[in-house]
């Protein structure tokens, strides 16, 4: 259930009986968590793990880092050289090769939002150093054998195998823009299995990373962002997310980021700005300093502060950025590492076999009021069903306090083993002030 645009939120109710109504102060939607529906495990079982030989360790699927041509072709990679990170772009297929990558960056061979839309309806067209790349790609035949094979896999998947079959090298190559130029991006991890995994059920999740890996994850998202932006500037927004595992989505179990660019702001987004007007610092007022007036601070650094969510559909962790800026791209690299560090200690404290989604949210470009990064991991733990449908009340097997009670010991425990980032403070350690992000500049007067 939506509240009024006007309302005055009061997120936390605890009835009589222990049924905890919880109210979104972002979005207004109804959650109710019921007593006794929380007790069931949070992990799947992985079914008849198979043991592991080389072969299925690197060509589980089509993301797999021994099949870079089963992708459309690279966008960029990111590599680590030394003691630091390098982002190399539009290389060749035969220099792939010589160029080993921690991260994939390519485009999404079935689009949401297709180069087509965009070029339909706002007579867009690449940008010249796209044009340069794609112009460079298909000069070589290597470059262009692997855009046709990509073209004819995509008809097949179209269920259009006449075509795929009978097109001319022209019509295979009038649809290479769409495999330069499109939108939807995709983030591929380099590993789908932990590195001393011995069985099938050993998957690496974002949980899994070294902090320094994780790190280059995150930093390679954000660059993609501003990429994405700057390329289209028919763009209003970019989003960003991570579904992990089939429950939340996942087309592959092997760990990758997705950013889509849309032309509009979503229905939420436009709410959620629409009080923002009303209260330019509602993201300190009902998200950090109410998480801290009740408890539910489960985490936090020098850049940000992660707490439980309330009146989500799922029980959801959600991080504040503190930065002034309110763009991810514009932040410093210690800002987005800081933001990385408190991602990386979620996931890991949740484990590999716990379904979520990550969903990132910042301000859209042009906007004239000032948010936060704000990023909600949702753990897909319940199925929606007939009452969520019928009555638009959601309920979420864990409270806010549940969740805080699950994440809390197991940060300890990551902390302890060195697992997670030592600069990360836990619980009763955060240090409970008044708005602590700085988004707002009315509060830097």
């Amino acid at each position: 259930m939506t509240a009024p645009m006007n309302f005055r939120p009061n997120p936390l109710t605890t009835m009589a009986d222990g049924t905890i109504k919880q109210v979104n102060p972002f979005s207004g939607t109804e959650v109710w968590t019921v007593p006794g529906r929380g007790n069931r495990p949070l992990a799947r079982s992985i079914a008849n793990p198979q043991p592991l030989d080389d072969d299925m360790r690197y060509r589980q699927d089509a993301f797999g880092s021994e099949r870079p041509l089963d992708t459309p072709p690279e966008k960029a990679r990111m590599v680590r050289i030394g003691d630091h990170w390098e982002i190399l772009r539009g290389l060749l297929p035969d220099e792939l090769a010589s160029h080993p990558a921690e991260f994939r960056r390519v485009p999404n061979l079935f689009e949401i939002v297709s180069y087509d839309y965009w070029r339909e309806n706002y007579q867009y067209s690449p940008d010249p150093e796209t044009s340069a790349r794609m112009e460079r790609y298909l000069r070589d035949p290597a470059g262009k054998e692997h855009v046709k094979n990509i073209v004819r896999t995509r008809l097949k998947a179209s269920g259009r195998h006449h075509d795929a079959e009978t097109f001319k090298d022209n019509d295979l190559l009038a649809l290479a823009p769409s495999y330069f130029a499109g939108g939807h991006d995709v983030i591929i991890a380099r590993r789908h299995y932990v590195d001393d995994a011995v069985d099938s059920s050993q998957l690496a999740s974002s949980g899994t990373l070294t902090q320094e890996e994780h790190a280059g994850f995150i930093l390679f998202t954000v660059d993609a962002m501003r990429d994405l932006y700057e390329r289209n500037r028919y763009a209003q927004y970019v989003v960003a997310f991570q579904n992990w595992l089939s429950p939340a989505g996942a087309s592959f179990e092997h760990l990758h980021k997705q950013l889509v660019a849309i032309d509009e702001a979503s229905v939420q987004a436009e709410l959620e700005i629409s009080r923002l007007r009303q209260n330019p610092n509602m993201y300190n007022e009902w998200g950090a300093d109410f998480a801290f007036q009740h408890n539910l601070v489960i985490a936090e650094n020098d850049y940000g502060i992660v707490a439980a969510g309330v009146g989500h559909r799922y029980p959801t962790l959600t991080l504040y950025s503190r930065s002034e800026t309110s763009e991810p791209w514009l932040q410093s690299e210690d800002e987005v590492r800081g933001m990385s560090d408190l991602i990386h200690a979620c996931h890991a404290a949740a484990g590999p076999h716990v379904a979520c989604n990550e969903e990132w949210h910042h301000r859209p470009p042009g906007l004239d009021l000032a948010m936060p990064w704000r990023i909600n991991i949702k753990w897909r733990v319940s199925t929606l069903a007939g009452f969520e449908g019928g009555t638009k009340i959601y309920v979420n097997t864990l409270s806010p306090v549940d969740v805080r009670d699950k994440v809390v010991p197991e940060l300890y425990r990551l902390r302890d083993e060195g697992h997670i980032s030592q600069q990360i403070r836990i619980a009763t350690e955060c240090q409970a002030q008044r708005n602590p992000l700085r988004y707002n500049p009315l509060l830097r007067l």
